[in-house]
């Protein structure tokens, strides 16, 4: 683990390890940067057959893991009794939908020919009191009148002939020639004259003064009453009819919906017989998925859009695997992988990262919130005939092939001030080591137990397995204990840190030269050594200074913590 620190001003960066020390020799050859992860082996083309029923349905028949089922066979059967019962109920709502809406229908027949009726009879009552105010006022009126004028005309001359008989009467009696009962007579007969002037002249009065006025208001509210009845006839007509049309589309679309309804629960008791959409070997969806809580089996439950079976399409296949965020620097879709599966021990198979998931897996996010990882799909060449679905495999993603790269343990470099530094050990002449020296170095990549070392250190030179995580507490170079420059804390370096995949433990170093050989050649020859598995050096616990902080770097898989003890110096 490559650790940060500070060191006090003027320090010379000298250290003297005891005599347990452990030394690694740079060394110069090939080196294979890499990313291991454990995955699942799947098919790479294939059909899945889901739950299309609504709910929780219980499995009544399934048909058996690796059968090879035909196109049109029956995979399983749900129970659909439920549904069955909810299908008669649906059909006996829609008979009563389809009553409602046809009686809409015929109700609107029926609401149209009355309000055509009423329309028309108001029409016709408002013609008549239109043609009757214009008769009374062109006809009736006129013709009264002058029937009225007339019989004045003739009353006043009957009367002016009365009156002159009168007078001729009254001039005979006068003279003898008639008698007093015939003078009388013309007298009566004169005055009936007069009565009859005066009895015509008083029915043009009235009629003019009040019968034709009368008259004239009755027949003019009459023609606006009708006036005003037809107009509502006419709105009262519309009002009907857009009721009668509304309440025939809410029929109409209830009758719909209640058919909709019954397609669709008709469409559930289909979907309750799965049946195979193509050709293919049965794989049950639960054996090619990890962390599930049991197989498919008849009687289970499942949920709607539920995977319950694959039928591969092809015999090609892919690796499954879950890529930690520290790692996604290193891996990009085209490395080349080799994969090799448990169930094939010595078995070692090519293949190439061929897809990297934009967002994190949230199945481990939900289970680990501070775990964040990454599907990936690596594509196996060949058709992979041996290969099965479900099979557990380990991928080795190759990053980089150095042919001729100096090397040392990851644990052997610390960054100070945010600088990598390895502790060199200096030959003290006697052919021992009394002394190491921090001395800056230029890194690449790191395949989790040895580190790429681009510059600063040459082979063969000798470095510390175990660097000092504090300095010797001898007075510093032109300072002493009491006037030592305090501690200044500084910022990480804001280049990219380096980090390591899973927390190592110190190993020996014939451990780590054997471990340094590895490259991808090599791979299919099973000579690869597993990572983690060096043994932690002795040696006593670290003593600190109390002018030195210790802050562990961010290590590439924050899933495994290391907190282990370093030696001192």
């Amino acid at each position: 683990c490559i650790r940060d620190r500070m060191i006090p001003a003027g320090h010379n960066n000298d250290s003297h390890p005891d005599g347990g020390s452990l030394l690694f020799t740079a060394k110069r050859g090939p080196l294979t940067i890499s990313v291991t992860e454990s995955g699942t082996i799947d098919n790479r083309e294939k059909i899945v057959v889901k739950s299309e029923v609504e709910g929780e349905t219980k499995i009544l028949f399934l048909v058996p893991e690796g059968t090879y089922a035909q196109k049109g066979d029956l995979l399983i059967e749900l129970d659909a009794s439920a549904l069955e019962e909810e299908q008669t109920k649906q059909q006996i709502a829609l008979l009563k939908a389809e009553a409602a809406y046809i009686h809409a229908r015929e109700n609107l027949e029926v609401t149209y020919s009355e309000s055509q009726s009423n329309i028309a009879k108001a029409l016709l009552e408002y013609e008549f009191a239109k043609t009757d105010l214009t008769k009374y006022l062109e006809g009736e009126y006129p013709q009264e009148r002058q029937k009225l004028q007339a019989n004045i005309s003739l009353a006043e001359e009957e009367y002016q002939r009365a009156e002159d008989k009168l007078a001729w009467s009254q001039k005979l009696h006068n003279e003898g020639h008639i008698t007093k009962t015939e003078l009388e007579a013309d007298i009566l007969a004169a005055k009936r004259s007069e009565i009859e002037v005066k009895l015509a002249q008083s029915e043009l009065d009235l009629l003019t003064q009040y019968t034709h006025q009368r008259k004239l208001d009755e027949l003019k509210s009459n023609f606006e009453q009708t006036e005003k009845a037809f107009d509502r006839i006419k709105r009262k007509a519309a009002a009907d009819n857009t009721q009668a049309e509304a309440d025939l589309k809410a029929k109409k679309s209830e009758f719909e919906r209640q058919q909709d309804q019954l397609e669709k629960i008709n469409q559930k008791i289909a979907n309750c017989r799965i049946i195979a959409p193509v050709s293919g070997m049965v794989i049950y969806a639960t054996s090619s998925r990890r962390g599930q809580q049991g197989p498919v089996q008849e009687g289970q439950d499942v949920r709607e859009g539920q995977q319950l079976i694959h039928l591969p399409t092809t015999s090609s296949m892919i690796a499954r695997v879950k890529i930690h965020e520290s790692s996604l620097q290193k891996v990009r879709v085209g490395l080349p992988a080799i994969v090799s599966v448990d169930a094939l021990p010595g078995r070692r198979f090519t293949g190439r990262v061929n897809n990297i998931a934009l967002l994190p897996d949230p199945t481990s996010a939900w289970i680990n919130p501070d775990l964040k990882v990454y599907r990936a799909e690596i594509h196996i060449d060949g058709d992979g005939i041996d290969l099965r679905t479900g099979m557990t495999c380990q991928v080795e993603i190759i990053v980089e092939q150095h042919d001729n790269a100096v090397y040392v343990p990851l644990q052997s470099v610390v960054r100070v001030g945010g600088q990598p530094v390895v502790y060199v050990a200096k030959n003290s002449g006697n052919g021992s080591h009394a002394a190491s020296q921090a001395r800056p170095v230029e890194i690449g990549l790191d395949n989790n137990r040895m580190i790429n070392i681009l510059a600063g250190l040459s082979e063969g030179e000798q470095v510390l397995l175990a660097p000092p995580l504090a300095p010797s507490e001898a007075p510093l170079a032109g300072s002493n204990a009491s006037s030592a420059a305090p501690l200044a804390e500084t910022a990480t370096s804001p280049e990219t840190p380096l980090v390591m995949t899973e927390a190592p433990r110190r190993a020996a170093p014939e451990d780590i030269e054997a471990s340094s050989e590895t490259s991808l050649e090599a791979a299919g020859a099973s000579s690869e050594v597993p990572s983690g598995k060096t043994e932690p050096s002795a040696g006593p616990p670290a003593t600190f200074s109390s002018s030195i902080e210790i802050r562990p770097l961010q290590l590439e898989k924050s899933r495994t913590s290391f907190n282990e003890s370093e030696p001192s110096d």
